[in-house]
């Protein structure tokens, strides 16, 4: 099987998938209801789209192609309008967050689609350990080649997005000491990770064509990467987030990796080298583990600093893009997140130990998605 041809798309457009819980309203656990969800929600006109994920009790959004931050807002609350009308009919409840913090994997039941059943054939158990729920950031890149150096010069900042839209603590009832478990959940998957480190398009084919002919492989969707390209978006996509508690700041954080890519556009301030890689995995559980407070190891200088810290400078490197950009906003209240206010996951914790009660917990993240 040919990999498909890279897509034109304009370059620094956006687009935004959020993986969202399905709950009762009674218990708050996941409820396996996305079918009678999508009944509803057929022929209902938004900007984007609404489908099934792997089990039954996800459902998907997306947006819509985006110029700009302000653009992802009016999308995404449109969509969050039209699905809260619907759930409100079936007495559901929707929110945001990595994991559900005490729904049991083995209650889950597959959606059934060819794909699913198929994943569900090929992973077993996994598939239904999948009920994990994840923010995915489309990117518009001017041309193949740009997208592969593009997708390599993120993977500096995967720590980045990891610890600030983490919000999976917890796990079948257990706090995992992670600000963001769903990731374990992903790598047990064999085509996860990190991309091959390869800058060319052609070369990017040839190994394509050559997983492709091991039948281990049939198309992009089979490789989990944390950033993949996307050929017949034009586009690379950033995998790696938790769905945050909130809307806006699933857009905050798509607005800082727009401004990211555009700074690496406009200045390209380092050509990607694949020993960046060599801190990669201690950097991407860094994250994972202990979110903003976390140690980061510059891969350039190999300086240590926090997480929390690193993103700090960033963000001062990047205000003049973000201004340009209209995102300026955005990237002020994730300063804020930054310095004094923390991740979702904190949020999670502390409510915990308040109410002692994790459906309560669910209750309050229903509230926070809709407001």
């Amino acid at each position: 099987m040919s990999l498909e041809r890279f897509a034109p798309s304009r370059p620094l457009t956006m687009g935004v998938e959020l993986e969202l819980q399905v709950v009762n309203r009674h218990d708050y656990d996941l409820a396996p209801s996305v079918e009678d969800l999508l009944r509803l929600m057929k022929g209902i006109d938004i900007p984007g789209e609404v489908k099934p994920e792997i089990t039954d009790c996800m459902i998907e959004l997306s947006t819509g192609i985006c110029n700009s931050y302000q653009e992802l807002i009016d999308q995404l609350e449109l969509i969050r309008s039209e699905l809260l009308r619907a759930a409100d009919k079936l007495n559901l409840g929707l929110c945001g967050g990595g994991t559900h913090p005490f729904q049991q994997w083995t209650q889950r039941q597959i959606f059934e689609t060819p794909r699913f059943r198929h994943l569900s054939d090929l992973y077993g158990y996994l598939s239904k350990q999948f009920t994990v729920f994840g923010q995915h950031v489309h990117i518009g890149c001017p041309g193949p080649d740009e997208a592969l150096c593009m997708l390599h010069a993120l993977s500096r900042y995967i720590p980045h997005f990891i610890a600030l839209s983490a919000s999976s603590p917890y796990v079948q009832g257990v706090d995992t000491g992670f600000d963001s478990a769903r990731i374990n959940s992903v790598t047990a998957f064999p085509l996860s990770g990190r991309a091959p480190f390869l800058l060319c398009w052609d070369d990017f084919t040839h190994y394509f064509e050559h997983m492709t002919r091991t039948g281990v492989v049939e198309s992009m969707k089979d490789f989990y990467w944390d950033i993949r390209p996307k050929p017949e978006y034009g586009t690379i996509e950033v995998r790696v987030m938790d769905t945050p508690l909130s809307l806006e700041k699933a857009a905050r954080i798509a607005a800082y990796i727009q401004a990211i890519v555009r700074r690496q556009l406009v200045e390209k301030p380092d050509r990607p080298l694949e020993d960046d890689y060599l801190v990669y995995s201690f950097n991407r559980f860094q994250a994972c583990r202990f979110g903003l407070d976390g140690v980061f190891v510059d891969p350039r200088t190999l300086e240590h600093r926090t997480i929390r810290d690193d993103i700090l400078l960033t963000l001062d490197l990047l205000e003049p893009h973000a201004i340009e950009l209209g995102g300026d906003g955005a990237c002020h209240e994730l300063r804020l997140d930054a310095l004094n206010r923390g991740n979702d996951a904190g949020w999670i914790r502390a409510l915990q130990r308040q109410e002692n009660l994790l459906p309560e917990v669910v209750r309050q993240q229903c509230l926070r998605w809709s407001q």
